[in-house]
């Protein structure tokens, strides 16, 4: 495995030095080791320069790097995970470490190359070992990264159907514990985390609702109900039961589900007290942290046992941890019926935590999105249950289309501002655990330059279609590389300002 570490320097660079790993070879000729960020799989990236009325896009690169001489770097006390991905976020995310991290920051960094065919080379291992490097360090920002399906094991032609990374490292993250001696699965315990998923918002991108002025952070559970279920197709008359087997020997319970006439469909599944307590000390944490009120929403009127579970312990540990800390901020929790939630998101203005189950978040989660603008404008944190471990990613894919047009050596307007974000999360947990006020000051001056560079008009082609509709001239956005200058622009001037910090 190869682990990326910055240094010292003047202008952009990074020092690549090797360690023992199961990832001793980066078997990746889509995804390159290359100190040059616009090169990717022998295709230059296009530098072409639209004129625009609108913007001086010739001074944006070499400011980006000469100005960074007179900026003090941000010492980072402990290192984070850095987990590489695929596709056109990749060259994206390579731009964002050179541009806007490195330059500013001595940064230990911790890394591995999540990249489809060196997972497919060290038959995923690579992953769970980013994934245990996370518990150690606890801080991650991973890459947008592949998930293969039948055409994408053909495209790569791949050993094995790997599973979703962030699966793995979800799991690993929440429910594996490991022997250091023989790195063996040694015991298993429920998911414990909860993902959190937040707006980006930026004044001129209109949202397709207008009421959302504030933030909605959805907190998913991560856990069971459908993505853990059992189903079966019936084919023909017969009774259905569900029976529980106790370990202690006591007498099986056996319910009666349904007594089928025809052909029909069967769904058992489940959840367990331990992750459902650990969901709402995440959320509770989350919640507390951001000053929130907190809602949860179930179906308990019908699913009177099951969801009537969530609400139950929810309430508990509410009262049991949590009530006077809420109250004492003038913050609250409160539970609602799951269509009552809805109803209510539509006609609020946001500036609350909303906790689903794993469903209800899976779709509430993506509503989220299309109402405040767009996926690109969406941040995503899976959160441990002490609130302690972070893994911060960008919301969307690896923009597979974009990549294409890129191998061409076509001009591409890939919006990175999520990816950026990935970043800015990991570092302001960082900086959290470490009590790095400097750090802390960085990171939040980074958020600001993002936001601020789409407020002033310079966007990219996804951002400019829902400002100037579909038919946008080439005028109104900046290609990939452009955009991300734009913004290490916008931080310099801020770090350079007179009263920074970080000027020497």
């Amino acid at each position: 495995m190869l682990r990326l570490r910055s240094c010292a320097m003047t202008g952009v660079s990074s020092m690549l030095s090797s360690s023992p790993s199961s990832s001793l070879t980066l078997k990746n000729p889509c995804l390159p080791i290359s100190s040059n960020p616009k090169l990717f799989s022998g295709v230059f990236f296009n530098n072409r320069l639209t004129p625009s009325s609108r913007f001086s896009h010739a001074s944006l690169r070499c400011f980006a790097v000469s100005a960074t001489a007179t900026v003090d770097k941000v010492r980072v006390q402990n290192p984070i995970v850095e987990m590489d991905g695929d596709e056109m976020t990749r060259i994206i995310w390579t731009m964002i470490k050179d541009k806007l991290i490195f330059p500013y920051l001595d940064l230990d960094i911790k890394y591995y190359d999540l990249g489809i065919l060196n997972r497919d080379a060290t038959d995923d291992k690579v992953t769970v070992e980013s994934a245990e490097a996370t518990l150690k360090y606890n801080v991650a920002v991973k890459c947008a990264t592949i998930t293969p399906d039948e055409t994408r094991v053909k495209e790569f032609r791949l050993k094995s159907m790997w599973r979703s990374p962030n699966g793995t490292i979800r799991n690993i993250l929440n429910v594996t514990i490991i022997q250091p001696e023989n790195r063996k699965v040694v015991e298993q315990q429920p998911e414990l985390g909860t993902v959190f998923r937040e707006p980006i918002l930026c004044k001129n991108i209109p949202r397709i609702v207008p009421g959302w002025n504030k933030p909605i952070c959805i907190g998913r559970h991560a856990f069971g109900d459908q993505y853990r279920a059992t189903d079966a197709v019936i084919n023909g008359p017969g009774k259905l039961k569900m029976v529980f087997v106790p370990e202690n020997g006591d007498t099986p319970m056996e319910l009666d589900v349904y007594n089928f006439k025809g052909p029909g469909i069967a769904l058992a599944m489940y959840n367990v007290d331990e992750s459902i307590r650990a969901f709402a000390e995440s959320s509770m944490s989350l919640a507390f942290a951001k000053k929130w009120p907190l809602y949860l929403s179930t179906k308990n009127t019908i699913l009177k046992k099951y969801d009537g579970r969530f609400k139950d312990i929810f309430q508990e540990v509410y009262e049991e941890n949590w009530r006077q800390k809420f109250e004492e901020h003038l913050i609250w929790y409160e539970h609602r019926l799951i269509d009552d939630m809805v109803a209510y998101a539509i006609k609020s203005d946001g500036g609350y935590v909303w906790a689903c189950k794993n469903y209800d978040g899976d779709v509430q989660s993506d509503l989220l999105a299309q109402g405040f603008g767009s996926l690109g404008l969406m941040t995503s944190v899976l959160l441990s249950s002490d609130g302690k471990t972070l893994e911060a990613e960008a919301a969307h894919g690896t923009v597979t289309r974009h990549f294409r047009l890129h191998q061409k050596g076509q001009e591409t307007s890939t919006n990175s501002i999520a990816s950026i974000f990935a970043w800015t999360r990991g570092l302001e947990h960082r900086a959290k655990l470490d009590n790095n006020e400097k750090l802390l000051d960085f990171v939040h001056k980074l958020e600001e330059a993002c936001i601020e560079t789409v407020e002033s008009g310079k966007m990219t082609k996804d951002l400019a279609i829902l400002t100037h509709g579909p038919k946008v001239g080439r005028e109104f956005y900046l290609n990939t590389e452009e955009f991300i200058d734009a913004v290490a622009e916008n931080l310099v001037s801020k770090l350079r300002s007179p009263e920074s910090s970080f000027v020497r």
